[in-house]
């Protein structure tokens, strides 16, 4: 039960990382047309990897 919660809550939290990560992507445009880059892909990276670790431990 707990780790079907933390899964779950872990599929959650990474889906909702894409959605910021897509609201975010005409700032992200403008932003490196001045030289930055907005870090979105490192939690969106670390949140699919747990996420998968948790799969593959069901």
């Amino acid at each position: 039960m707990e780790t079907r919660l933390h899964s779950g809550l872990l599929f959650a939290l990474y889906q909702l990382s894409l959605m910021v990560g897509i609201a975010l992507m005409p700032v992200a445009l403008v932003v490196r047309r001045f030289g930055f880059t907005l870090p979105i892909d490192r939690p969106i990276d670390r949140l699919r990897a747990a996420y998968e670790r948790t799969r593959s431990e069901e």
